[in-house]
Order: C-alpha cells, then sequence, then structure tokens
C-alpha cells in the first residue's frame, strides 16, 4: 500500500524516477477503487458527470500521468513518449512494453535508481 501512497504524495511531481512496483500499484489500487466507485455510481442511478468514478477519474488523472512519466524516466526515456498513446493499439502496446521494462541501474539524467538506492551493487 505505500507506494500507491508514494505516488499519491508525489502528486504532480514529473522529475525523477518510479520503480516498476510503485507504478503498477498505484494502477491496481486505482482500478479497484474505479470499480467500487461505478458500482456505487450505477447503484444509486447517479447520471455520469455526478458519478463518484467520474470524479475520482478526475482527481487521478494528474498523478497517474505524473507516474507514468517517472516510469518512462526509470526506463531512461522522456515522458514525451507517452504521446505514443494517442496512436490506437499500437501506441499502447508499446507503452506496456516500455512501462515493463526494468529499470535503468545506476543514476541516468533523470536521477539516481530508486531501486538500487541504499543498495550496494
Amino acid at each position: 500500500m505505500h507506494w500507491y501512497v508514494d505516488a499519491l504524495r508525489k502528486y504532480a511531481t514529473f522529475g525523477g524516477r518510479a520503480r516498476r512496483a510503485e507504478y503498477w500499484m498505484f494502477g491496481l489500487v486505482n482500478y479497484a477503487i474505479g470499480v467500487v466507485l461505478l458500482a456505487a455510481g450505477a447503484a444509486l442511478d447517479l447520471g455520469l458527470p455526478y458519478s463518484p468514478f467520474a470524479l475520482f477519474w478526475l482527481a487521478m488523472f494528474l498523478p497517474a500521468l505524473a507516474v507514468s512519466v517517472r516510469r518512462l524516466h526509470d526506463t531512461g526515456r522522456t515522458g514525451w513518449w507517452l504521446l505514443l498513446g494517442l496512436i490506437p493499439v499500437v501506441g499502447h502496446f508499446v507503452l506496456l512494453v516500455f512501462h515493463c521494462t526494468e529499470s535503468r541501474p545506476g543514476e541516468n539524467e533523470y536521477g539516481a535508481a530508486p531501486k538500487y538506492i541504499g543498495a550496494h551493487v
């Protein structure tokens, strides 16, 4: 759960790096919360603009964008690679591969690798 809280603490921090665990746990917890809120909105028969899911999605858009940029930084890529998501199917697949890629060990232009901080390599 600390991965999710860490990502929220860096709400709009686009600099630095994010480990795979931070990125994927943030996505998983957001997905689970979204499913619950979607079901609650359907049960209460609220319109989409007022649904709890829409408000949650709006609140989580910026942190999700920031953690995604930091994840790309961890693989040695610039955040502008997120624009690949605008290409249907292929762009999302390439981004999936980038987000699954192992962190670059050591330091890169975006900072020290969070995975290896404090480790003796």
